[in-house]
C-alpha cells in the first residue's frame, strides 16, 4: 500500500540502487573513451592518466551533481510540507537566486580567494535570509498566487543585483566565473569542493528530517496541529534553517539550479504517497537521480560547447512546473 512504512523502505532501497547505477554510469561518459575494464581498475588502483580521469574528474563530478540535486529535492519537500503548497520550491520562491547572489558576491569581491569557505558560507547566509523574509511576509498563510508573486519579486531583485555584478565585472575572466555560477555547472569539481559542502548538506538534511513529525501534523492545518500539541515554531525553524543550508550547499557545489526542488517532491508523492514526512528521503534521492542524469545527458549532446547544467535542468523542469501548476488542485487565488 502506498505510504506504508515497508513500501517506503522498498522505494528508498530502489532509489539508492538507482542512484548508485547513475553515478557508475557517469564514469563511462566523457570526451575520452575508456574501456570498462580500465574504468573499474582506475577507480580502485593506479596513478596513470585513466585513474586521474576517473577518480579526480568524472567521479567527483557525478557526486557533485547528485549531491546538489539531493539537496534541492529535500529542501523542496520540506518547504512544500511546511507551506502546505505543492508549488513551493527554493527556486520558485527566490531562495536559490538569493543563494546564487551570495556566492556571486563572494566571487565578485574576491572573498573566495581570501578564504576557501567564503563562497558556500555566503550562499548559505543569503539563502537563510531569503527564506526568513518569505516566511516573515506570511508565506505560510497567503494564497499560492501571492506566494509566487512574492517569490518572483525576491528572485527578480536578486537577479537584478546579480546582473549589476556581472555588468560591473572588472575583466572577462571574472565575468566567466560569474556566468558559471549563474547558469550552474559541476564541471571541474573536486572532492575538496564536496568535502566543503557535505557538512552543510548533512546538517540541513538532518534538520529537515527532524521536522518530519511536525510536517505530518501540519497536513491537518495549523490550528488543529497546535491543538494536538505540535510545536509549530520548532517545525518552522527546522525547515527554514534546513532548507537554507541545503540550498546553500547545492549552490556552493553546482551554482544556481532551478525546478529540481519542485519536480522531485511531486514525483515522490506519486510513488510514496501524500504524507510530507515520508517523502523527504525519496525526494532527496529523486532529486539526486534527476540532476546526475541531467549531467550525463548534457555530456552526450553533440554540441561543441557543453550545455550548462542549470540550463538543462530548466529546459526539462520548466515544462514540468507548468504541468504541476496546471494540474494542482490546491492552486487557489
Amino acid at each position: 500500500m502506498t505510504g506504508h512504512p515497508q513500501h517506503i523502505s522498498r522505494i528508498i532501497a530502489g532509489l539508492v540502487a538507482l542512484s548508485a547505477m547513475i553515478i557508475l554510469l557517469s564514469l563511462f561518459i566523457g570526451p575520452v573513451s575508456i574501456p570498462p575494464a580500465k574504468i573499474f581498475s582506475g577507480l580502485f588502483d593506479g596513478d596513470d592518466a585513466v585513474s586521474v580521469i576517473i577518480r579526480d574528474i568524472r567521479l567527483p563530478r557525478a557526486f557533485a551533481a547528485w549531491l546538489a540535486g539531493a539537496c534541492l529535492g529535500a529542501a523542496g519537500a520540506g518547504l512544500q510540507g511546511l507551506l502546505r503548497n505543492p508549488l513551493a520550491d527554493p527556486g520558485v520562491l527566490g531562495v536559490s537566486a538569493a543563494a546564487a547572489l551570495g556566492a556571486i558576491m563572494a566571487i565578485y569581491f574576491n572573498l573566495a580567494a581570501i578564504a576557501f569557505w567564503a563562497t558556500p558560507i555566503a550562499a548559505i547566509l543569503f539563502a537563510l535570509a531569503a527564506t526568513v523574509i518569505l516566511y516573515a511576509l506570511g508565506a505560510g498563510r497567503v494564497s499560492t498566487a501571492r506566494l509566487i508573486l512574492i517569490g518572483v519579486g525576491l528572485s527578480s531583485f536578486c537577479g537584478a543585483l546579480i546582473s549589476l555584478a556581472m555588468n560591473l565585472a572588472p575583466n572577462p575572466f571574472a565575468l566567466s566565473d560569474l556566468v558559471n555560477w549563474l547558469f550552474g555547472t559541476v564541471a571541474n569539481r573536486s572532492f575538496d569542493d564536496l568535502a566543503l559542502a557535505a557538512p552543510f548538506a548533512g546538517l540541513g538534511f538532518a534538520l529537515v528530517l527532524f521536522s518530519a513529525p511536525g510536517l505530518a501534523v501540519l497536513t491537518l492545518g495549523e490550528e488543529t496541529a497546535a491543538s494536538l500539541g505540535a510545536n509549530l515554531i520548532r517545525a518552522r525553524a527546522l525547515v527554514i534553517t534546513g532548507a537554507a543550508l541545503l540550498v546553500g550547499a547545492s549552490v556552493s557545489v553546482a551554482g544556481a539550479i532551478g525546478f529540481v526542488g519542485i519536480v522531485a517532491p511531486h514525483l515522490a508523492r506519486a510513488i510514496a504517497g501524500q504524507n510530507p514526512a515520508r517523502i523527504l528521503i525519496p525526494s532527496a534521492l529523486l532529486g539526486g537521480i534527476m540532476l546526475a542524469s541531467a549531467d550525463i545527458f548534457i555530456r552526450v549532446l553533440p554540441f561543441d560547447q557543453e550545455l550548462k547544467l542549470g540550463v538543462a535542468a530548466a529546459l526539462v523542469g520548466a515544462p514540468a512546473f507548468i504541468w504541476v501548476a496546471a494540474s494542482s488542485r490546491r492552486m487557489t487565488s
